[in-house]
Protein backbone atom coordinates (compact mmCIF):
# COMPACT_ATOMS: atom_id res chain seq x y z
CA UNK A 1 0.00 0.00 0.00
CA UNK A 2 1.20 3.56 -0.75
CA UNK A 3 2.38 5.36 2.49
CA UNK A 4 0.53 9.03 2.48
CA UNK A 5 2.65 12.14 1.66
CA UNK A 6 2.17 14.64 4.43
CA UNK A 7 -1.67 15.45 4.47
CA UNK A 8 -2.78 18.08 2.24
CA UNK A 9 -5.05 20.52 4.22
CA UNK A 10 -8.61 20.21 3.61
CA UNK A 11 -8.40 23.67 1.78
CA UNK A 12 -8.31 21.06 -1.09
CA UNK A 13 -11.38 19.97 -0.70
CA UNK A 14 -13.19 22.78 -1.83
CA UNK A 15 -11.47 22.92 -5.38
CA UNK A 16 -12.39 20.47 -8.78
CA UNK A 17 -9.20 19.07 -9.73
CA UNK A 18 -8.91 19.27 -13.18
CA UNK A 19 -5.30 19.24 -13.26
CA UNK A 20 -2.63 19.38 -9.97
CA UNK A 21 -3.60 22.45 -8.61
CA UNK A 22 -1.70 25.60 -6.84
CA UNK A 23 -1.96 26.00 -3.15
CA UNK A 24 -4.58 28.84 -2.14
CA UNK A 25 -5.53 30.05 1.14
CA UNK A 26 -7.95 28.51 3.34
CA UNK A 27 -11.30 27.82 2.18
CA UNK A 28 -12.78 28.88 5.84
CA UNK A 29 -11.17 32.73 6.91
CA UNK A 30 -13.22 33.60 10.53
CA UNK A 31 -13.14 35.92 13.16
CA UNK A 32 -13.14 34.75 16.29
CA UNK A 33 -15.61 35.69 19.07
CA UNK A 34 -15.36 35.55 22.39
CA UNK A 35 -17.18 33.64 24.62
CA UNK A 36 -17.42 31.93 27.74
CA UNK A 37 -18.11 28.07 28.38
CA UNK A 38 -20.07 27.53 31.90
CA UNK A 39 -20.00 23.96 33.25
CA UNK A 40 -22.92 22.97 34.57
CA UNK A 41 -21.74 21.96 38.41
CA UNK A 42 -19.84 25.76 38.51
CA UNK A 43 -16.64 23.81 38.84
CA UNK A 44 -14.73 26.08 36.28
CA UNK A 45 -15.15 28.79 33.74
CA UNK A 46 -13.05 28.42 30.70
CA UNK A 47 -13.25 31.16 27.96
CA UNK A 48 -13.13 30.04 24.13
CA UNK A 49 -13.24 31.67 21.15
CA UNK A 50 -16.26 30.94 18.42
CA UNK A 51 -15.36 30.92 15.15
CA UNK A 52 -18.08 32.73 13.19
CA UNK A 53 -17.65 32.14 9.04
CA UNK A 54 -18.61 35.28 6.97
CA UNK A 55 -15.93 35.23 4.12
CA UNK A 56 -16.11 32.90 0.38
CA UNK A 57 -15.09 29.32 0.61
CA UNK A 58 -13.98 26.93 -1.95
CA UNK A 59 -16.52 24.07 -2.46
CA UNK A 60 -17.17 21.21 -5.36
CA UNK A 61 -20.08 23.40 -6.86
CA UNK A 62 -17.82 25.68 -8.76
CA UNK A 63 -16.85 23.47 -11.90
CA UNK A 64 -13.85 24.96 -13.93
CA UNK A 65 -14.51 26.72 -17.22
CA UNK A 66 -11.18 27.15 -17.33
CA UNK A 67 -7.93 24.69 -17.25
CA UNK A 68 -6.98 24.25 -13.79
CA UNK A 69 -9.53 25.26 -11.19
CA UNK A 70 -12.40 28.19 -10.90
CA UNK A 71 -13.23 29.03 -7.19
CA UNK A 72 -16.60 29.52 -5.87
CA UNK A 73 -17.40 32.54 -4.33
CA UNK A 74 -20.69 31.07 -2.82
CA UNK A 75 -21.06 32.13 1.37
CA UNK A 76 -20.53 30.64 4.08
CA UNK A 77 -22.88 28.17 5.32
CA UNK A 78 -22.56 28.94 8.89
CA UNK A 79 -22.25 32.69 8.19
CA UNK A 80 -24.75 34.68 10.91
CA UNK A 81 -26.17 36.10 7.35
CA UNK A 82 -26.69 32.88 5.05
CA UNK A 83 -27.53 32.97 1.93
CA UNK A 84 -28.28 30.66 -1.17
CA UNK A 85 -25.36 29.32 -3.58
CA UNK A 86 -25.26 31.17 -6.20
CA UNK A 87 -25.99 27.70 -8.22
CA UNK A 88 -28.58 26.34 -6.14
CA UNK A 89 -32.90 26.79 -6.32
CA UNK A 90 -33.81 29.54 -4.29
CA UNK A 91 -34.88 27.31 -0.91
CA UNK A 92 -35.38 24.26 -2.14
CA UNK A 93 -33.41 20.75 -1.62
CA UNK A 94 -35.54 19.76 -5.13
CA UNK A 95 -35.70 22.04 -8.38
CA UNK A 96 -37.35 18.89 -9.79
CA UNK A 97 -40.72 20.13 -9.85
CA UNK A 98 -43.48 17.00 -8.36
CA UNK A 99 -47.20 17.49 -6.82
CA UNK A 100 -46.19 13.89 -5.50
CA UNK A 101 -42.64 14.46 -3.67
CA UNK A 102 -43.77 13.31 -0.13
CA UNK A 103 -42.89 14.54 2.50
CA UNK A 104 -39.59 13.18 3.26
CA UNK A 105 -38.43 16.11 1.07
CA UNK A 106 -38.88 18.35 4.24
CA UNK A 107 -36.40 16.82 6.38
CA UNK A 108 -32.75 18.15 7.10
CA UNK A 109 -33.86 22.01 6.57
CA UNK A 110 -31.23 24.28 6.48
CA UNK A 111 -29.42 25.80 9.38
CA UNK A 112 -30.95 28.86 10.74
CA UNK A 113 -29.52 31.73 11.93
CA UNK A 114 -31.92 32.14 14.73
CA UNK A 115 -30.98 28.39 16.41
CA UNK A 116 -30.30 28.30 19.87
CA UNK A 117 -26.21 28.32 21.07
CA UNK A 118 -24.51 25.58 22.41
CA UNK A 119 -22.59 27.61 25.23
CA UNK A 120 -21.31 24.47 27.27
CA UNK A 121 -20.59 20.93 27.51
CA UNK A 122 -24.11 19.55 29.42
CA UNK A 123 -25.73 20.74 26.00
CA UNK A 124 -23.25 18.73 23.59
CA UNK A 125 -24.03 15.54 26.28
CA UNK A 126 -27.38 15.77 25.68
CA UNK A 127 -27.35 15.50 22.00
CA UNK A 128 -25.26 12.74 22.22
CA UNK A 129 -27.52 10.94 24.58
CA UNK A 130 -30.09 11.99 21.35
CA UNK A 131 -28.16 10.69 19.49
CA UNK A 132 -27.46 7.16 20.89
CA UNK A 133 -31.15 6.64 21.27
CA UNK A 134 -31.62 7.88 17.92
CA UNK A 135 -29.18 5.27 16.33
CA UNK A 136 -30.11 2.35 18.72
CA UNK A 137 -34.00 3.29 17.20
CA UNK A 138 -33.40 3.17 13.56
CA UNK A 139 -30.92 0.23 13.49
CA UNK A 140 -32.67 -2.64 12.04
CA UNK A 141 -30.95 -5.86 13.18
CA UNK A 142 -32.19 -8.11 10.45
CA UNK A 143 -29.96 -5.75 8.14
CA UNK A 144 -26.73 -7.17 8.37
CA UNK A 145 -25.14 -4.41 6.51
CA UNK A 146 -25.97 -1.68 8.65
CA UNK A 147 -23.05 -0.24 9.57
CA UNK A 148 -20.80 -1.25 12.44
CA UNK A 149 -21.40 1.79 14.34
CA UNK A 150 -23.77 1.91 16.80
CA UNK A 151 -25.12 3.31 20.29
CA UNK A 152 -21.85 2.35 21.83
CA UNK A 153 -19.62 4.81 19.75
CA UNK A 154 -21.94 7.29 21.54
CA UNK A 155 -21.89 5.62 25.12
CA UNK A 156 -17.95 6.13 25.12
CA UNK A 157 -18.09 9.64 23.74
CA UNK A 158 -20.50 10.76 26.26
CA UNK A 159 -18.70 8.88 29.28
CA UNK A 160 -15.28 10.76 28.23
CA UNK A 161 -17.13 14.28 28.39
CA UNK A 162 -18.63 13.73 32.13
CA UNK A 163 -16.46 16.34 33.87
CA UNK A 164 -14.64 18.22 30.36
CA UNK A 165 -14.75 20.78 28.33
CA UNK A 166 -16.52 20.77 24.75
CA UNK A 167 -13.70 20.92 23.08
CA UNK A 168 -11.42 19.20 25.20
CA UNK A 169 -13.74 16.11 24.11
CA UNK A 170 -14.24 16.90 20.77
CA UNK A 171 -9.96 17.11 20.72
CA UNK A 172 -10.44 13.10 21.77
CA UNK A 173 -13.13 11.98 19.27
CA UNK A 174 -11.52 10.13 15.71
CA UNK A 175 -12.70 11.07 12.54
CA UNK A 176 -15.98 8.97 12.52
CA UNK A 177 -17.00 10.17 15.38
CA UNK A 178 -16.98 13.35 14.17
CA UNK A 179 -18.67 12.89 11.39
CA UNK A 180 -21.55 10.82 13.52
CA UNK A 181 -21.67 14.49 15.92
CA UNK A 182 -21.66 16.85 12.95
CA UNK A 183 -24.58 15.28 10.91
CA UNK A 184 -26.88 15.08 13.92
CA UNK A 185 -26.05 18.90 14.90
CA UNK A 186 -25.84 19.85 11.31
CA UNK A 187 -29.53 17.74 11.42
CA UNK A 188 -30.38 19.74 14.51
CA UNK A 189 -29.80 23.28 13.19
CA UNK A 190 -27.52 23.69 15.81
CA UNK A 191 -25.10 26.37 14.52
CA UNK A 192 -22.60 27.13 16.68
CA UNK A 193 -21.75 23.45 17.56
CA UNK A 194 -22.18 22.47 13.73
CA UNK A 195 -19.49 25.41 13.42
CA UNK A 196 -17.07 24.01 15.86
CA UNK A 197 -17.06 20.14 14.93
CA UNK A 198 -16.99 21.47 10.77
CA UNK A 199 -13.80 23.57 11.90
CA UNK A 200 -12.09 20.65 13.57
CA UNK A 201 -13.26 18.34 10.70
CA UNK A 202 -11.55 20.13 8.75
CA UNK A 203 -7.78 20.12 10.27
CA UNK A 204 -8.51 16.40 10.14
CA UNK A 205 -9.15 15.38 6.38
CA UNK A 206 -7.32 15.16 3.23
CA UNK A 207 -7.80 14.21 -0.47
CA UNK A 208 -5.03 12.44 -0.34
CA UNK A 209 -5.13 11.65 2.73
CA UNK A 210 -6.35 7.62 4.37
CA UNK A 211 -9.28 6.32 3.10
CA UNK A 212 -11.32 7.58 6.19
CA UNK A 213 -9.45 11.11 5.90
CA UNK A 214 -10.27 11.20 2.25
CA UNK A 215 -13.97 9.55 2.40
CA UNK A 216 -14.61 12.75 5.46
CA UNK A 217 -13.99 15.33 3.42
CA UNK A 218 -16.16 14.72 0.77
CA UNK A 219 -18.84 13.30 3.20
CA UNK A 220 -18.01 17.11 5.16
CA UNK A 221 -18.72 18.83 1.20
CA UNK A 222 -21.60 16.44 1.47
CA UNK A 223 -23.35 18.29 4.71
CA UNK A 224 -21.83 21.41 4.25
CA UNK A 225 -23.80 21.15 0.14
CA UNK A 226 -27.03 20.12 2.42
CA UNK A 227 -26.89 23.03 4.03
CA UNK A 228 -26.33 25.42 1.61
CA UNK A 229 -28.95 23.73 -0.87
CA UNK A 230 -26.17 23.31 -3.46
CA UNK A 231 -25.68 19.23 -3.72
CA UNK A 232 -28.05 18.89 -6.50
CA UNK A 233 -26.01 20.86 -8.93
CA UNK A 234 -22.88 19.35 -7.29
CA UNK A 235 -23.87 15.68 -8.73
CA UNK A 236 -24.90 17.27 -12.03
CA UNK A 237 -21.70 18.54 -12.69
CA UNK A 238 -19.54 15.72 -11.78
CA UNK A 239 -19.43 13.65 -14.36
CA UNK A 240 -17.95 9.56 -13.67
CA UNK A 241 -17.38 8.79 -17.66
CA UNK A 242 -15.93 12.23 -18.37
CA UNK A 243 -12.58 11.95 -19.39
CA UNK A 244 -10.03 14.26 -17.64
CA UNK A 245 -8.20 15.38 -21.43
CA UNK A 246 -9.74 14.45 -24.76
CA UNK A 247 -6.41 12.52 -25.32
CA UNK A 248 -6.70 10.13 -22.81
CA UNK A 249 -8.70 6.49 -23.21
CA UNK A 250 -9.17 5.72 -19.91
CA UNK A 251 -12.58 7.47 -17.80
CA UNK A 252 -12.58 7.80 -14.45
CA UNK A 253 -15.06 5.37 -14.38
CA UNK A 254 -12.40 3.00 -16.26
CA UNK A 255 -9.40 4.00 -13.80
CA UNK A 256 -11.82 2.87 -10.54
CA UNK A 257 -13.53 -0.30 -11.99
CA UNK A 258 -9.66 -1.22 -12.69
CA UNK A 259 -9.23 -2.02 -9.08
CA UNK A 260 -12.84 -2.44 -7.84
CA UNK A 261 -14.42 -5.34 -9.45
CA UNK A 262 -18.24 -4.45 -9.80
CA UNK A 263 -18.82 -4.95 -13.46
CA UNK A 264 -16.96 -7.99 -13.57
CA UNK A 265 -18.63 -9.28 -11.14
CA UNK A 266 -22.40 -8.75 -12.42
CA UNK A 267 -20.72 -9.38 -15.98
CA UNK A 268 -19.84 -12.43 -15.46
CA UNK A 269 -23.41 -13.97 -13.32
CA UNK A 270 -25.53 -12.17 -15.72
CA UNK A 271 -23.64 -13.24 -18.85
CA UNK A 272 -23.65 -17.04 -17.78
CA UNK A 273 -26.99 -16.82 -16.24
CA UNK A 274 -28.55 -15.39 -20.27
CA UNK A 275 -26.66 -18.28 -21.25
CA UNK A 276 -28.02 -21.08 -19.48
CA UNK A 277 -31.31 -19.85 -19.67
CA UNK A 278 -31.29 -19.71 -23.68
CA UNK A 279 -29.73 -22.69 -24.42
CA UNK A 280 -31.95 -24.40 -26.97
CA UNK A 281 -33.40 -21.06 -28.31
CA UNK A 282 -32.61 -19.96 -31.74
CA UNK A 283 -33.95 -16.18 -31.76
CA UNK A 284 -32.24 -14.56 -28.59
CA UNK A 285 -33.82 -10.72 -27.58
CA UNK A 286 -31.54 -9.12 -24.81
CA UNK A 287 -33.15 -5.76 -23.41
CA UNK A 288 -30.29 -3.79 -21.50
CA UNK A 289 -31.75 -1.00 -19.55
CA UNK A 290 -28.44 0.51 -18.97
CA UNK A 291 -26.21 -0.56 -22.14
CA UNK A 292 -23.85 2.09 -21.33
CA UNK A 293 -20.30 1.29 -23.96
CA UNK A 294 -21.69 -2.38 -24.79
CA UNK A 295 -19.08 -3.88 -23.46
CA UNK A 296 -20.87 -6.74 -21.55
CA UNK A 297 -22.06 -8.28 -24.42
CA UNK A 298 -18.62 -8.85 -26.37
CA UNK A 299 -17.94 -12.13 -24.07
CA UNK A 300 -21.56 -13.51 -24.26
CA UNK A 301 -21.29 -13.26 -28.22
CA UNK A 302 -18.54 -14.90 -28.62
CA UNK A 303 -19.46 -17.79 -26.59
CA UNK A 304 -22.89 -18.26 -28.34
CA UNK A 305 -20.79 -17.94 -31.66
CA UNK A 306 -19.00 -21.62 -30.17
CA UNK A 307 -23.05 -22.94 -28.91
CA UNK A 308 -23.22 -26.94 -29.97
CA UNK A 309 -25.87 -27.11 -32.97
CA UNK A 310 -25.01 -23.64 -33.91
CA UNK A 311 -25.48 -19.61 -32.80
CA UNK A 312 -28.99 -18.37 -32.29
CA UNK A 313 -30.29 -15.07 -33.77
CA UNK A 314 -29.63 -12.51 -31.50
CA UNK A 315 -31.31 -8.84 -31.36
CA UNK A 316 -30.29 -6.46 -28.16
CA UNK A 317 -32.11 -3.44 -27.14
CA UNK A 318 -30.07 -0.92 -25.64
CA UNK A 319 -31.25 1.66 -23.23
CA UNK A 320 -29.46 4.56 -22.02
CA UNK A 321 -29.74 8.00 -21.65
CA UNK A 322 -27.85 11.13 -22.60
CA UNK A 323 -25.25 11.15 -20.12
CA UNK A 324 -23.88 8.02 -21.61
CA UNK A 325 -24.51 9.29 -25.10
CA UNK A 326 -21.83 12.20 -23.89
CA UNK A 327 -19.35 9.94 -22.93
CA UNK A 328 -19.20 7.79 -26.28
CA UNK A 329 -19.07 11.16 -28.08
CA UNK A 330 -21.97 9.79 -30.13
CA UNK A 331 -25.38 8.70 -29.80
CA UNK A 332 -26.92 4.52 -29.25
CA UNK A 333 -26.00 3.45 -33.03
CA UNK A 334 -22.46 3.82 -32.50
CA UNK A 335 -22.12 1.03 -29.91
CA UNK A 336 -24.95 -0.86 -32.51
CA UNK A 337 -22.15 -0.58 -35.15
CA UNK A 338 -19.72 -2.29 -32.65
CA UNK A 339 -21.62 -5.20 -31.60
CA UNK A 340 -22.90 -5.73 -35.41
CA UNK A 341 -19.62 -5.80 -36.93
CA UNK A 342 -18.32 -7.95 -33.28
CA UNK A 343 -21.09 -10.58 -34.36
CA UNK A 344 -20.14 -10.47 -37.64
CA UNK A 345 -16.95 -11.48 -37.19
CA UNK A 346 -17.88 -14.59 -35.10
CA UNK A 347 -20.75 -15.41 -37.78
CA UNK A 348 -23.67 -14.78 -35.89
CA UNK A 349 -26.57 -12.56 -37.10
CA UNK A 350 -27.46 -9.89 -35.14
CA UNK A 351 -29.62 -6.73 -34.95
CA UNK A 352 -29.39 -3.47 -32.29
CA UNK A 353 -31.90 -1.37 -31.38
CA UNK A 354 -31.77 1.81 -29.85
CA UNK A 355 -34.41 3.22 -26.97
CA UNK A 356 -32.62 6.52 -26.09
CA UNK A 357 -34.31 7.65 -23.30
CA UNK A 358 -33.83 7.09 -19.28
CA UNK A 359 -35.15 3.88 -17.49
CA UNK A 360 -38.19 6.00 -16.27
CA UNK A 361 -39.07 6.87 -19.63
CA UNK A 362 -39.37 3.77 -20.93
CA UNK A 363 -42.35 1.92 -22.20
CA UNK A 364 -43.81 -1.19 -23.92
CA UNK A 365 -43.72 -0.02 -27.69
CA UNK A 366 -39.99 0.77 -27.18
CA UNK A 367 -38.71 -2.43 -26.92
CA UNK A 368 -39.75 -3.98 -30.16
CA UNK A 369 -41.20 -7.41 -29.17
CA UNK A 370 -41.03 -9.96 -32.13
CA UNK A 371 -43.08 -13.11 -31.65
CA UNK A 372 -41.21 -16.32 -31.00
CA UNK A 373 -38.14 -14.44 -29.34
CA UNK A 374 -36.60 -15.27 -25.81
CA UNK A 375 -36.84 -12.14 -24.13
CA UNK A 376 -33.84 -11.59 -21.52
CA UNK A 377 -33.94 -8.58 -19.76
CA UNK A 378 -30.81 -7.14 -17.67
CA UNK A 379 -30.55 -4.26 -15.02
CA UNK A 380 -27.16 -3.48 -14.31
CA UNK A 381 -26.79 -1.24 -11.32
CA UNK A 382 -29.47 0.95 -12.68
CA UNK A 383 -32.83 0.56 -10.42
CA UNK A 384 -31.62 2.13 -7.45
CA UNK A 385 -31.50 5.62 -9.92
CA UNK A 386 -35.28 4.99 -10.31
CA UNK A 387 -37.63 6.72 -8.30
CA UNK A 388 -40.20 4.96 -6.26
CA UNK A 389 -43.27 5.63 -4.05
CA UNK A 390 -41.22 7.78 -0.99
CA UNK A 391 -40.42 10.25 -4.39
CA UNK A 392 -43.92 10.41 -6.27
CA UNK A 393 -47.01 8.25 -6.92
CA UNK A 394 -45.70 6.94 -10.36
CA UNK A 395 -43.17 4.69 -8.61
CA UNK A 396 -41.41 4.14 -11.41
CA UNK A 397 -39.25 1.77 -9.41
CA UNK A 398 -42.13 -1.05 -9.43
CA UNK A 399 -43.44 0.28 -12.35
CA UNK A 400 -40.42 -0.65 -14.52
CA UNK A 401 -40.38 -4.10 -12.88
CA UNK A 402 -44.09 -4.77 -13.60
CA UNK A 403 -43.34 -3.57 -17.41
CA UNK A 404 -40.59 -5.84 -17.67
CA UNK A 405 -43.15 -9.13 -15.85
CA UNK A 406 -45.46 -8.15 -18.92
CA UNK A 407 -42.49 -8.90 -21.17
CA UNK A 408 -42.74 -12.98 -20.10
CA UNK A 409 -38.91 -12.87 -20.18
CA UNK A 410 -37.46 -16.45 -19.85
CA UNK A 411 -34.63 -14.30 -17.70
CA UNK A 412 -34.08 -11.39 -15.60
CA UNK A 413 -30.84 -10.59 -14.19
CA UNK A 414 -30.04 -7.89 -11.59
CA UNK A 415 -27.16 -6.18 -9.96
CA UNK A 416 -27.25 -3.80 -7.72
CA UNK A 417 -24.85 -2.08 -4.64
CA UNK A 418 -25.31 -3.63 -1.33
CA UNK A 419 -26.37 -0.69 0.78
CA UNK A 420 -29.79 1.28 2.19
CA UNK A 421 -30.01 4.68 1.46
CA UNK A 422 -33.26 4.62 0.05
CA UNK A 423 -36.28 5.29 2.84
CA UNK A 424 -33.86 5.45 5.81
CA UNK A 425 -33.62 8.84 8.22
CA UNK A 426 -31.15 10.84 7.62
CA UNK A 427 -28.81 9.99 10.58
CA UNK A 428 -29.23 6.46 9.38
CA UNK A 429 -28.16 6.60 5.91
CA UNK A 430 -25.19 9.16 6.90
CA UNK A 431 -23.58 6.53 9.21
CA UNK A 432 -24.80 3.74 6.58
CA UNK A 433 -22.92 5.59 3.77
CA UNK A 434 -19.48 6.18 5.91
CA UNK A 435 -19.65 2.61 6.29
CA UNK A 436 -20.03 1.42 2.82
CA UNK A 437 -17.96 3.93 0.99
CA UNK A 438 -15.07 3.45 3.85
CA UNK A 439 -14.68 -0.18 2.30
CA UNK A 440 -15.14 1.44 -1.28
CA UNK A 441 -12.25 3.66 -0.51
CA UNK A 442 -10.42 1.31 1.37
CA UNK A 443 -10.59 -1.09 -1.70
CA UNK A 444 -9.24 1.57 -4.10
CA UNK A 445 -6.23 2.90 -1.64
CA UNK A 446 -4.56 -0.25 -2.08
CA UNK A 447 -4.43 -0.33 -5.41
CA UNK A 448 -3.34 3.69 -6.51
CA UNK A 449 -1.05 5.73 -4.63
CA UNK A 450 -2.17 8.47 -2.49
CA UNK A 451 -0.94 11.20 -4.41
CA UNK A 452 -1.92 10.30 -7.39
CA UNK A 453 -3.91 13.09 -9.19
CA UNK A 454 -6.13 10.95 -11.53
CA UNK A 455 -6.89 9.09 -8.51
CA UNK A 456 -8.00 11.72 -6.66
CA UNK A 457 -10.21 13.15 -9.74
CA UNK A 458 -11.56 9.58 -10.18
CA UNK A 459 -12.59 9.27 -6.61
CA UNK A 460 -13.94 12.92 -6.96
CA UNK A 461 -16.11 12.36 -10.22
CA UNK A 462 -17.19 8.65 -9.09
CA UNK A 463 -17.19 8.19 -5.68
CA UNK A 464 -18.17 11.77 -3.90
CA UNK A 465 -20.50 12.40 -6.75
CA UNK A 466 -22.81 9.55 -4.89
CA UNK A 467 -21.69 10.41 -1.65
CA UNK A 468 -23.18 14.10 -1.48
CA UNK A 469 -26.13 13.27 -2.94
CA UNK A 470 -26.94 10.55 -0.79
CA UNK A 471 -26.03 13.16 2.22
CA UNK A 472 -27.00 16.21 0.68
CA UNK A 473 -30.34 15.95 -1.24
CA UNK A 474 -33.74 15.11 -0.36
CA UNK A 475 -36.79 14.53 -2.07
CA UNK A 476 -36.86 13.94 -6.44
CA UNK A 477 -33.26 15.41 -6.17
CA UNK A 478 -31.83 12.32 -3.85
CA UNK A 479 -31.08 9.94 -7.25
CA UNK A 480 -29.07 7.39 -5.62
CA UNK A 481 -31.42 5.39 -3.49
CA UNK A 482 -29.54 2.26 -2.91
CA UNK A 483 -31.80 -1.02 -1.37
CA UNK A 484 -30.62 -4.34 -0.02
CA UNK A 485 -31.16 -7.07 -2.04
CA UNK A 486 -33.83 -8.08 0.38
CA UNK A 487 -35.96 -5.34 -0.58
CA UNK A 488 -35.48 -5.89 -4.56
CA UNK A 489 -36.78 -9.85 -3.38
CA UNK A 490 -39.52 -8.17 -2.27
CA UNK A 491 -40.40 -5.91 -5.19
CA UNK A 492 -39.71 -8.88 -7.59
CA UNK A 493 -41.72 -11.09 -5.73
CA UNK A 494 -45.09 -8.78 -5.87
CA UNK A 495 -44.73 -8.20 -9.37
CA UNK A 496 -44.90 -11.68 -9.93
CA UNK A 497 -41.57 -13.68 -9.97
CA UNK A 498 -39.89 -16.17 -8.59
CA UNK A 499 -36.12 -16.21 -8.07
CA UNK A 500 -33.72 -18.02 -10.86
CA UNK A 501 -30.72 -19.21 -8.48
CA UNK A 502 -27.29 -18.85 -10.22
CA UNK A 503 -25.40 -21.53 -10.93
CA UNK A 504 -22.10 -23.69 -9.99
CA UNK A 505 -20.92 -22.54 -13.08
CA UNK A 506 -21.36 -18.69 -13.22
CA UNK A 507 -20.50 -19.00 -9.03
CA UNK A 508 -16.45 -20.64 -10.54
CA UNK A 509 -16.74 -17.74 -13.44
CA UNK A 510 -17.11 -15.08 -10.86
CA UNK A 511 -15.06 -16.24 -8.11
CA UNK A 512 -12.17 -16.97 -11.27
CA UNK A 513 -12.98 -13.28 -12.58
CA UNK A 514 -12.72 -11.60 -8.48
CA UNK A 515 -9.58 -13.50 -8.50
CA UNK A 516 -7.41 -11.20 -10.59
CA UNK A 517 -8.25 -8.32 -7.54
CA UNK A 518 -6.87 -7.45 -4.54
CA UNK A 519 -7.22 -10.62 -1.80
CA UNK A 520 -9.33 -8.36 0.03
CA UNK A 521 -12.34 -8.95 -2.59
CA UNK A 522 -14.45 -12.32 -2.11
CA UNK A 523 -17.36 -13.95 -3.66
CA UNK A 524 -20.38 -15.13 -1.11
CA UNK A 525 -23.24 -16.94 -2.13
CA UNK A 526 -26.30 -17.32 -0.01
CA UNK A 527 -30.00 -18.16 -1.17
CA UNK A 528 -29.05 -18.69 -4.90
CA UNK A 529 -27.57 -15.05 -5.43
CA UNK A 530 -23.88 -14.03 -5.09
CA UNK A 531 -22.46 -10.98 -3.35
CA UNK A 532 -18.81 -9.01 -3.99
CA UNK A 533 -17.45 -8.28 -0.77
CA UNK A 534 -15.04 -6.50 1.11
CA UNK A 535 -13.42 -8.07 3.64
CA UNK A 536 -16.59 -8.72 5.37
CA UNK A 537 -18.29 -5.68 3.55
CA UNK A 538 -21.17 -6.60 1.13
CA UNK A 539 -20.31 -4.53 -1.28
CA UNK A 540 -22.96 -5.55 -4.70
CA UNK A 541 -25.44 -8.44 -4.95
CA UNK A 542 -25.96 -9.78 -8.30
CA UNK A 543 -29.14 -12.78 -8.62
CA UNK A 544 -31.92 -14.03 -11.43
CA UNK A 545 -35.66 -13.79 -11.44
CA UNK A 546 -37.85 -15.39 -14.01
Amino acid sequence: MQTSQESQSSDEVHMMYKEPAPDISPYWPSKKVPCTVTIPDNSHVENMAIQVYNEPFFTLESYPATKGFVICNSPSVISHSSSRSTLSPQGSHSCITDPHVSSEITNGSPVSASSGVVDDDYELRNKLRELEISLQEQGNPTDSNFCTFDGGMVDEVGAAMRGNSMMVVISRMDIKQLLVLCAQTAFDDDILATSTLMEVLGQKVSVSGTPIERLAAYMLEGLRARLEYSGFTIYKKLRCDQPTEKEELLSYMHMISAVCPFYDFGYNSSNITIQEAMENEGRIHIIDFQISMGSQWIPLIESLARRPGGPPYIRITGVDDENSAYVRGGGLQLIGDKLVQVAKSCGIPLQFHTAAMSGSQVKREHLRLWPGEAVAVNFPYLLHHMPDESVNTINHRDRLIRLVKSLNPRVVTLMEQETNTNTASFMHRFIETLDYYNAMFESVDVAIPRDNKKRINAEMNCLARDVVNVIACEGAERIERHELLGKWKARFMMAGFKPWPLSSRATNAVKTAISKYHENYRVRESDGALYLCWKQRNLASSSAWR
